[in-house]
């Protein structure tokens, strides 16, 4: 089939068809940018730790180096200029390349050097995935599929954690090379989706309108997308700490269970029924408000895994960590669409920069703090203390604004 005619049946194709299809295409990419380049690591740790490649310390700074190629690659989404869609696709390929190689070589500073670039690839992907995908919906006026884009983290985590579980016995190699291979056939699937330009497609009459009206009455709220930034950089550190060594505090709490195996394929399942749910909120509610209802969560899922050390503990507090993990992530891109409109892009990405500051942080606070005292109590009383401070400075900023408004 000739351009013409690829362009042609493209426009054809009814909207709502067209709008699960671009959701879809962003789910997968999520899930194996996200799902594998950057959260494979969190399963496979415990047997690299296990097979004596590395120890913990070294493990905190390959978490932290991949956190700090996140944050380079999202500050650098704002002098990017290619397409989105291209920039997904390059960004598929290199996550492919570079889990295969994690599988191939057992030196600690190649490991360094391929989960910094995997951090800056999965960045890139991310806010250009998010760009391509909630413009795309919202020129097929097909909104309520944002959530479904921001569940492919969770399926990527559920899929690493299971594999990991039941093939763990081959060892850390055998789970990067196989997590390299499914990247392979998953990037094929959606490859196509990424070849049509969402700017061809004209808009549906009134989609959008919204987004437009509240980019002309917010142009001047400076403080709004500065506070944002800001408090959006919380969450990255307060979860990162459980996210990273979730694993490796459940195995040492439950020794000899099978329980841990389970725990972070939990956080996943709970972080898809989160981001469906989130999507499904009205859009009027101030995203700020929704936003500190979700650090609050997160912050009584870390409780819980101090006070409740077992098996019950460790369930319901992987479950309210992940419930609003993405959720998170799409009530953010929200109001930085509300704030900047089409022109979110750069936003987005100092947004996801934040983030990722507070990534880097978690794990050079958790380790030699773990290592210190024995324990991971100390860094997730302040993980959860961290969360809770961030929701009281979202409602604070949304009084402050409503204040302003009157």
């Amino acid at each position: 089939m000739n351009d013409y005619a690829s362009h042609a049946a493209h426009v054809s194709e009814p909207r709502p068809h067209a709008g699960r299809r671009a959701a879809l295409a962003c789910m997968v990419t999520l899930a194996v940018a996200l799902g594998v380049g950057r959260f494979a690591f969190t399963p496979l740790l415990p047997l690299m730790l296990h097979g004596g490649a590395l120890d913990l310390r070294q493990g905190g700074w390959l978490a932290s180096l991949n956190y700090a190629g996140y944050f380079v690659g999202a500050v650098s989404c704002v002098a990017l200029r290619l397409a989105p869609a291209k920039i997904v696709r390059a960004g598929l390929v290199a996550t492919v390349l570079l889990t295969l190689s994690m599988g191939l070589t057992q030196q600690f500073w190649t490991w360094a050097a391929v989960r910094f670039v995997a951090g800056a690839v999965s960045a890139w992907t991310f806010v250009f995935a998010s760009q391509w995908g909630l413009r795309r919906l919202a020129q097929l006026g097909a909104n309520e599929w944002g959530g479904v884009i921001y569940t492919g983290p969770g399926f990527g985590i559920i899929a690493t954690g299971l594999w990991v579980s039941a093939a763990g016995g081959l060892g850390a190699r055998a789970g990067w090379i196989g997590f390299g291979l499914i990247s392979v056939l998953l990037a094929v699937v959606v490859w196509p989706a990424f070849g049509e330009d969402s700017r061809a497609l004209a808009p549906r009459p009134g989609a959008g309108a919204k987004a437009s009206h509240a980019h002309e009455a917010h142009e001047g709220r400076r403080a709004d997308a500065f506070w944002l930034v800001l408090l959006y950089g919380v969450p990255g550190f307060g979860y990162i700490i459980t996210a990273t060594f979730l694993p490796v505090i459940a195995r040492h709490a439950l020794p000899g269970s099978a329980w841990p195996d389970l725990f972070w394929p939990m956080f996943g399942a709970a972080l898809i029924g989160g981001a469906l749910l989130a999507a499904r909120l009205p859009l009027h509610w101030d995203n700020r408000l929704m936003l500190a209802g979700c650090y609050v969560l997160q912050a009584v899922g870390i409780v819980l895994g101090i006070v409740w050390p077992n098996a019950a503990g460790f369930s319901f507090g992987s479950v309210l960590i992940g419930l609003p993990f993405t959720a998170i992530t799409l009530f953010a891109m929200r109001e930085a669409r509300l704030l900047r409109g089409e022109r979110a892009a750069a936003l987005m990405g100092y947004a996801t920069a934040a983030y990722g500051v507070g990534q880097i942080a978690g794990p050079l606070v958790a380790a030699p703090l773990a290592t210190s005292t024995g324990s991971f109590s100390p860094s997730l009383s302040l993980a959860a203390g961290a969360l809770v401070a961030g929701a009281f400075g979202l409602v604070w900023r949304a009084w402050c604004s409503r204040e302003a408004a009157r």
